[in-house]
């Protein structure tokens, strides 16, 4: 018996009107119940032998599958017994789409490892400049004014000593007492070891 699915009103057994598609919808629910319910068990263990015993993976394509048989019901007759090739065939095309899909995507692995990635953005940068710019601040006057010609406008030796007007081997000094006391003021602040 095949269904119509025209969209005039129906009147039901209890006086209230109906669509012909609220009726076709109910009776497409049945007809699934009776799928399920007569080829479920065996679609069910076909597709877990298709996918190598992935019991989860088969009920996935078996749901799939009734879906697929509810939106083709009226295509199918409606005919639970006539219907059993056709969900045989939509269970391995499904499991066909879902080899492929593996294939072009690997596998995703569910390593715990890769979660606890750290991740350079610009909160760590930003944090890791204030801490470095408070360091330098607690350096006295002439070790920042060596730091910052040397290191920031990278200058020479010989050009902050024509600057400042003292001997290359004071800028010399000057230069290693900052960097020390920087990296022991960064030190204190836990960012180098």
């Amino acid at each position: 018996m095949r269904w119509t699915t025209d969209a005039g009103p129906r009147t039901g057994t209890d006086g209230t009107t109906r669509r012909s598609d609220e009726i076709l919808s109910g009776h497409r629910e049945d007809f699934v119940r009776q799928l399920y319910a007569e080829h479920g068990t065996l679609l069910l263990s076909f597709a877990a032998r298709l996918l190598d015993g992935d019991w989860h993976r088969a009920e996935d394509v078996l749901q799939e599958a009734m879906v697929r048989a509810w939106k083709h019901a009226s295509t199918l007759g409606m005919k639970v017994e006539e219907a059993r090739p056709w969900l045989f065939t939509v269970v391995k095309n499904l499991v066909i789409d879902h080899h492929r899909a593996r294939r072009i995507r690997p596998p995703e692995n569910g390593s715990v490892e890769l979660l606890d990635v750290p991740v350079q953005d610009a909160v760590d940068r930003l944090l890791t400049s204030h801490v470095v710019r408070e360091a330098f601040d607690e350096l006295r006057e002439q070790h920042r004014e060596i730091v910052r010609l040397m290191y920031v406008e990278e200058r020479s030796v010989a050009q902050v000593a024509a600057q400042l007007g003292i001997p290359q081997g004071t800028v010399k000094s000057r230069s290693y007492y900052a960097l020390r006391a920087l990296r022991k003021a960064l030190a204190g602040r836990n960012v180098i070891s």
